[in-house]
């Protein structure tokens, strides 16, 4: 990578801003690691050129020369290259100058204030933009609505409904509000106020942002996060309230002043005015810290701290850091390291003097390393001398692998554990379907057909699969992925609504009346339906059930949800490979292509196969056994050739959880035992769409352990038995 190109690199100091400065400081740590491994002296005497080059673009900043220094920029040098390539601009310049308002409202409770504001807000657009485009920022769904309507009372008190409104005929904006679907929409759009937030559909946004764009509405309400996705620009930009409500805090907080600035960048648009205007309406006290911030430039402080863990664990699973020497040596090129010298007291450190930075970057690696450590993500190993050495493990790396936080593998091994043991007792004894004839199935010699003892059809309409099914998405849902799921005010009662009208109920128990429970300590219903994870697990099952949802929020809710089981379930399935020699294991890997089946293409549980759908055959089944290179020890392998024709049939549409998922049939071969569900083998693999109405084969060679499937295939009465499971997408499988 010769160039990288960083926009909003003050968002550093946001949530998402460990994620970029792990970016960078890995980018610059590795180019210094290869430059000194191939010796690249400076050219001229003067200083050694990065190998990748990164420019940062920003809004203006208080503390720039340390953003420029963590990025390769010499900020302390005096000669001809010093400073090179760092530009700080003052906050008023801009391509549209700006004029800014900053009004105080009194009011201790949220909804009140926000009330009291919506009069200014009518005001504001007739004083400063009587017939140019307003934008009004509100902190969620339910302020647009109320805002929108508070300002048509107050446009009908002056008898001007219609004054937001550039439509020459009012049968045309009626008939595009008879295309919308959301009900506030519908209304407020024939009054020229548009509507704009992540509960309506897209065509409704989209129909929006056009009537906005050409001029047919001329007030906009939207939630915050408009400011950083669709650019549509103002001449008047009202902030109407500082505060949001943070479902994980309980409680309203502050927008960042980044979200601030950014809603504001929104007033002024070139090429047709000459300033722009933005209105910040803020609860009285607030006034003096947004005069300060507004108008000087924005002091940059890292939050690689909050995600230090995740971090360092990503270096140590790729190899980058190796010992506690290697973690401190790579802190110091981030830009975390910098802000602490510069200002400790905020990190944590005594002060700024050198011992005392040495002795605070010790103890955060030692901290972070015991944590890793003990949710099984590192190997530690002292040496003699006081070095301290780590290494990556299985959950470490499916942490790093799959973008999860590190508690979360942990969490998905207990709940794979905790599966397989039910699996191992009960999946046996689980009612199985009728055999079916050989020829159904095989292709090929008498050889083949003698290997196979019989062949049934898999279903996974008995207990033990839907409770397999049901008790991975509910491990999925508990993990720490979902703590910011958010629970607004009162949703614990549709949430209870809701679980009332789902199959699998809130905790599993429609699903596990059949096992032996033990009584744990009673908990208020209502408490339970407040957690995030128990929101989560729901919304799941809405999704499987396709069960009408009790607002629109949860539509929102539901698909950020949903979008993210590929990636959990792969790195769940990931995370349970590292137990693959226990019993349980054929019924749990089993299980993982079916719950995967039902979020890549719809197919539910219990849906029956298509009786038109592609035909699969088996046939060359053969047992080889060869000798490993370079020692005595034979390797044993099952190999087949997979045979699918197509019959004519068309894959139908399907709305995938994932849309990122490449196309194709994917199919799923596991290899175990009867006895105690041992696994001995897996194989995945996609069947490409182009196959259409041809045939398509593919060889499989399942390697395993002789030993294990020796030991745990019988005797019963037809002799030793193996089982060779096959699960697609749009047929239930086979045995």
């Amino acid at each position: 990578v010769g160039l990288l190109i960083i926009d909003e690199i003050h968002l550093l100091g946001e949530d998402r801003g460990a994620v970029l400065e792990a970016i960078v400081s890995r980018t610059r740590f590795i180019s210094r690691f290869v430059q000194a491994e191939n010796k690249i002296k400076p050219s001229n005497g003067g200083k050694v050129p990065e190998l990748t080059r990164i420019m940062g673009l920003s809004t203006a900043l208080a503390n720039p020369y340390d953003l420029a220094d963590w990025i390769g920029i010499d900020t302390e040098g005096f000669g001809v290259d010093a400073k090179q390539g760092l530009y700080n601009f003052r906050p008023s310049v801009r391509p549209v100058p700006m004029v800014v308002h900053i009004q105080g409202y009194p009011g201790r409770h949220y909804c009140p204030r926000m009330a009291t504001m919506n009069k200014p807000c009518y005001s504001a657009i007739k004083d400063l933009s009587p017939n140019k485009p307003s934008m009004i920022f509100v902190a969620s769904r339910r302020q647009t609505r109320l805002t929108a309507m508070d300002l048509i009372s107050h446009a009908a008190s002056e008898e001007d409904t219609k004054t937001f409104l550039n439509c020459d005929s009012d049968e045309y904006i009626e008939a595009i509000a008879n295309t919308l679907t959301d009900d506030a929409l519908k209304h407020t759009i024939t009054f020229g106020i548009g509507l704009h937030h992540a509960g309506l559909t897209s065509k409704d946004r989209e129909t929006v942002e056009k009537l906005y764009l050409e001029g047919t509405i001329q007030v906009l309400i939207a939630t915050a996060t408009l400011a950083w996705g669709v650019n549509l620009p103002a001449h008047l930009v009202i902030v109407k309230g500082t505060e949001f409500y943070d479902g994980k805090l309980n409680r309203y907080v502050d927008y960042p002043v980044t979200d601030v600035l950014q809603m504001m960048g929104r007033a002024g648009r070139p090429q047709f005015d000459k300033e722009g205007v933005a209105v910040i309406m803020c609860e009285e006290s607030k006034k003096n810290f947004l005069k300060k911030f507004l108008y000087d430039p924005f002091p940059v402080e890292s939050c690689l701290g909050e995600r230090m863990c995740e971090t360092i664990n990503a270096e140590i699973s790729i190899g980058t850091i190796s010992s506690l020497s290697d973690a401190i040596g790579y802190l110091k090129w981030t830009f975390y390291a910098r802000r602490v010298r510069l200002n400790p007291s905020f990190y944590g450190a005594k002060s700024s003097e050198e011992d005392d930075i040495e002795d605070f970057f010790l103890s955060v690696v030692k901290d972070t390393v015991d944590k890793l450590q003990e949710h099984g993500c590192i190997t530690v190993e002292e040496s003699e001398g006081t070095e301290v050495f780590v290494g990556g493990a299985s959950l470490g790396r499916a942490a790093s692998n799959f973008y999860l936080q590190y508690q979360t593998p942990k969490q998905m091994q207990s709940g794979t554990r905790s599966l397989k043991n039910i699996l191992a007792q009960h999946a046996s004894e689980a009612k199985k379907s009728q055999d079916v004839t050989k020829d159904a199935f095989l292709l090929g010699n008498a050889k083949t057909s003698f290997r196979i003892l019989r062949i049934q059809t898999l279903t996974t309409k008995n207990v033990v699969s839907i409770y397999g099914i049901a008790k991975i998405l509910h491990s999925l849902s508990h993990t720490h992925e979902f703590n910011e799921l958010p629970v607004r005010h009162n949703e614990e009662e549709l949430n209870l609504e809701l679980s009332r009208s789902l199959p699998w109920g809130y905790d599993l128990s429609k699903v596990s009346w059949w096992m032996e429970k033990q009584k744990g300590a009673g908990k208020n219903v209502l408490d339970i339906m407040l957690d995030p994870h128990t929101k989560c697990f729901l919304l799941l099952q809405a999704f499987i059930f396709r069960a009408k949802l009790p607002i629109s929020d949860y539509i929102n809710d539901m698909r950020s949800v949903v979008e993210q089981i590929p990636r959990l379930l792969a790195a769940m399935e990931f995370v349970a490979e590292d137990d693959k020699s226990s019993a349980g294991n054929f019924e749990l890997f089993s299980t993982f292509p079916l719950v995967r089946r039902i979020f890549n293409c719809g197919v539910m549980p219990d849906t029956p196969s298509p009786t038109n759908g592609p035909s699969i055959k088996l046939s060359n089944i053969q047992v080889v056994r060869e000798l490993k290179k370079g020692s005595h020890f034979h390797s044993w392998s099952l190999e087949i050739d997979f045979n699918v024709f197509m019959n004519e049939w068309k894959k139908p549409f399907s709305k995938k959880a994932n849309k990122n998922t490449s196309g194709g049939q994917s199919v799923s071969i596991i290899l175990g035992t009867l006895k105690g569900g041992y696994l001995l083998s897996k194989s995945s693999f996609t069947i490409p769409d182009s196959v259409k109405d041809k045939s398509w084969k593919k060889h499989i060679k399942l390697e395993f352990e002789w030993s294990i499937a020796e030991t745990q295939s019988g005797p019963y009465a037809d002799g030793q038995v193996v089982i060779l499971r096959v699960v697609n997408e749009f047929v239930n499988g086979c045995d």
